[in-house]
């Protein structure tokens, strides 16, 4: 491989992403923030850098995949970011899910130091990364895109150029909309099918391969009828992207009733100490409104 990768963000998503990036035959370097959570990419051979900087300076090209738009912000542009080493020429790719104006602004800084910058926002839960099957939504450059081609192949399976700078970000909204609205279907129905004296196990395996089928119902129904609430994405991050989704729809004028009404049964579970439960745990709010339970645990 020609070109050394950089990764910044080892959490739930970038611990498997890096560690694609190894099997493939990258030479990686890597930061975080809580030192400790790169020991296991340094066994499988990854390097570790002190700052955000020092692994720009290293690298060619450098992944981000951080929580939050002013994390992007922090190690992009802050002190000891990527900015303060990166090199002319280097490419950085971030695939967090941030503001898409944001995005924007970030890349403008960039390109004046004469940095390459995709937004390749990514989804597929923590099974997508730690098995290299995620679906990756880039905006940028079709020359740059090219060029990260084979570090996408490495972490994802589902790999589309979907437009300009920013655009990458707006699909990964879209993407965020379905994926809550099909959590709240797969809520509804789990709730209607247990107050009706199911087996839910059946009632899945009759419905999740026709018409009614989704990633959500598939992967999720399944945790929510032997009450398994471990994150693939939780729902502290789920609140994090419906609140990006709730203010670029105000920003265009777009009615997203769904999404609200689900952001808002979401900050319940928020306020009885759930954020940390996996996205699924929506089905914990219908739960408290009716007073039946589904599932159990196993």
């Amino acid at each position: 491989m020609s070109e050394k990768v950089g990764f910044v963000g080892i959490g739930i998503m970038g611990r498997g992403m890096s560690a694609n990036l190894l099997k493939a035959g990258f030479d990686v370097v890597v930061w975080n923030r809580t030192k400790s959570k790169t020991d296991a990419l340094v066994e499988q051979g990854a390097t570790v850098a002190e700052s955000p900087s020092a692994v720009a300076a290293q690298c060619d090209m450098i992944i981000v995949c951080v929580s939050d738009t002013p994390d992007v912000e922090a190690v992009i542009l802050g002190e000891n970011g990527i900015i303060q080493g990166v090199k002319a020429g280097a490419l950085v790719i971030d695939c967090s899910t941030i503001s898409p104006h944001a995005t924007r602004e970030i890349a403008d800084k960039l390109n004046a130091k004469g940095v390459k910058m995709l937004d390749a926002p990514i989804s597929g839960g923590s099974e997508g990364a730690a098995n290299g099957t995620l679906s990756i939504m880039v905006g940028g450059d079709a020359v740059q895109f090219e060029r990260a081609q084979a570090i996408f192949a490495a972490m994802g399976k589902t790999i589309t150029h979907v437009g300009g700078q920013g655009a990458g970000q707006t699909v990964k909204l879209v993407n965020q909309i379905l994926v809550v609205g099909n959590m709240m279907a797969t809520a509804e129905a789990l709730l209607f099918a247990a107050a009706g004296g199911l087996d839910l196990q059946k009632t899945l395996d009759a419905v999740t391969g026709g018409a009614a089928g989704s990633w959500m119902l598939a992967n999720r129904g399944s945790q929510c009828i032997v009450r398994d609430w471990r994150p693939g994405f939780t729902i502290d991050l789920q609140q994090k992207d419906l609140r990006l989704v709730l203010e670029a729809a105000d920003q265009m004028g777009v009615p997203t009733m769904t999404t609200s009404l689900i952001f808002n049964m979401y900050r319940t579970l928020q306020q009885q100490g759930l954020g940390g439960d996996g996205n699924h745990a929506l089905i914990k709010a219908l739960e408290k409104m009716t007073n039946i339970t589904v599932g159990e645990a196993h």
